[in-house]
């Protein structure tokens, strides 16, 4: 029979010996790596106990095999045939050993899953107790932190609301369930005309001027909630009319029930005044119109029988009764003709010149002809023109015109009085492009239920004879004419209180003359 080589059964056999015992040691390595990282892991100790016995296991039958071989080779067979029962009883309860610690595994799993579950239980209820504590604690230590938080945040809160409420420019005000006014701010008062620092003690019923009104905002705020955009009129602590633009909201409590209200009013007045002017100025554009038609239809007729008078004059002596007749007729007919003028400057239906000239200059011109006879009835003439005034374009014998009818009204309501002060007054306005004269007296100043008629043309309050009230009309078209405005102030000597002295204010607004305009204008 012939035998094979051994030599790559022996190298096996010993390399195989070699490799297993250091693949069980770093097995072993890996496992007591895994159960220091997680002690508590049963798993990982399992598998570090087994793998020790595995290594164990694995340097003894390594062992074995290595010294079998090196016997073998050393021709020594005798000893390995003694050592060789030992050697394989050894193994034999190594791998009882092994085979115990795999068979107990299942029970010690299911014990250490049962024991697990119940240890994460109690820790996820420590967890929560813990997190509740710790909740606990937080609010204990910063309660009051909170508290104090909550209070500046409410403090905050409150002044905004303050502010808004103190410095608004609109009337704002609170009333209860029984419609009395609780608080109302600084600027609701002062438009109502009362004390800020003892403010009155009103209701709604004290404010509007007309119950119909009353009524409307009662209903729509029970009805819908709110009042939205409502004009009214409101009485003021003098008995005056104050026109506003009411919004207001209602008050309710949990249960629907009506426990007040809180509103914002804006004040009116000045926008209807300035809507009454508007009005005004189209109402004289009109009337105009109509005074230049009849202007020139009888200045004709006028004319003849001025001129037939003046003829017939020449046939009677002067201390006849038909003479003194036709004077009075050539008067009257005068005057008519006058009157036919002052309703063509009204119509402005006359041409004006365009040159460039000094307000300044025209109320010197206009002072030169009328102070002397202001002086002569106690009337202290008060300049105060600017110097360098800008430039304007318009008519100087028109606005002569305008400004001697200013003095000559300023005139007649101080003449009752015996005298007074009159204050002319120019300035320039670069913020709108303007020049303003002012003409003020200390007149008895003009009732307010007729400031809005003074421009309407023949309206006068002056006795028969003594005007034709068409003065501040014609005054009115020519500043329109020039691109200008008027605004008057007035305070009636029934509406004077305390230290305020009646009076009334003229203010006559021109544009600037542009910079880059030319002082060659076409007349």
């Amino acid at each position: 029979m012939t035998s094979l080589p051994l030599f790559p059964a022996i190298f096996t056999d010993m390399a195989g010996s070699g490799l297993i015992i250091i693949l069980s040691a770093l097995s072993l390595r890996y496992a007591y790596l895994l159960t220091r990282r997680d002690p508590d892991n049963f798993l990982w100790g399992f598998l570090f106990y087994f793998c020790i016995t595995l290594t164990i296991f694995s340097i003894s039958r390594a062992v074995g095999h290595l010294v079998k071989q090196m016997l073998l080779i050393g021709g020594q067979g005798e000893l390995w045939n003694e050592l060789s029962p030992f050697s394989g009883g050894l193994n034999t309860l190594l791998m009882i050993s092994l085979s115990a610690v795999i068979v107990f595994y299942h029970k010690g799993v299911e014990g250490y899953q049962a024991i697990r579950r119940k240890a994460l239980s109690l820790k996820e209820a420590n967890e929560r107790l813990n997190e509740a504590a710790d909740q606990l604690r937080k609010m204990n230590l910063h309660l009051e932190e909170r508290v104090e938080a909550r209070t500046a945040e409410l403090s905050a809160s409150e002044q905004k609301f303050r502010h808004f409420f103190s410095n608004s420019k609109d009337m704002v005000y609170f009333c209860n369930a029984e419609n009395r006014l609780v608080n109302m701010n600084r600027s609701g008062l002062e438009m109502l005309g009362y004390s800020v620092d003892n403010p009155p003690t009103l209701g709604l019923v004290d404010l509007f001027l007309h119950e119909e009104d009353l009524e409307q905002y009662f209903n729509s705020i029970l009805r819908d909630g709110f009042v939205r955009d409502q004009e009214v009129e409101f009485v003021k602590k003098d008995g005056s009319v104050l026109y506003v633009h009411l919004s207001a909201n209602g008050v309710f409590d949990e249960d629907g029930e009506f426990t007040g209200c809180e509103g914002i009013a804006k004040d009116l007045t000045r926008v209807k005044l300035m809507m009454g002017q508007l009005a005004g100025s189209e109402k004289m554009a009109s009337v105009g119109q109509m005074a230049a038609g009849v202007a020139h239809e009888i200045n004709t007729p006028l004319g003849v029988i001025l001129g037939y008078a003046q003829l017939m004059m020449d046939d009677f002596g002067p201390e006849t009764e038909e003479r003194q007749n036709l004077e009075i007729i050539e008067r009257q007919t005068k005057a008519c003709r006058k009157i036919v003028a002052d309703l063509l400057k009204f119509s402005r239906q006359s041409e004006s010149a365009r040159e460039q000239l000094s307000l300044n200059e025209v109320i010197r011109d206009v002072l030169a002809v009328t102070e002397h006879t202001l002086n002569m009835n106690h009337i202290t003439v008060h300049r105060h023109l600017t110097p360098d005034l800008p430039l304007v374009i318009g008519d100087s014998e028109k606005l002569r015109q305008v400004f001697v009818n200013f003095i000559n009204n300023a005139h007649h309501a101080m003449e009752e009085k015996g005298g007074g002060d009159l204050f002319l007054e120019t300035r320039s306005l670069p913020e709108s492009g303007e020049v303003e004269v002012m003409v003020r007296d200390t007149g008895h100043g003009i009732p307010e239920k007729i400031r809005a008629q003074i421009f309407d043309p023949f309206f006068t309050t002056k006795s028969v004879g003594k005007g034709t009230g068409l003065g501040l009309s014609v005054s009115y078209g020519i500043i329109q004419e020039q691109g200008g405005r008027i605004e008057v102030e007035s305070l009636a000597a029934s509406e004077a209180q305390g230290p305020e002295l009646p009076g009334t204010a003229f203010h006559v607004y021109l544009p600037v003359l542009p910079a880059d305009l030319t002082s060659e204008l076409t007349l």
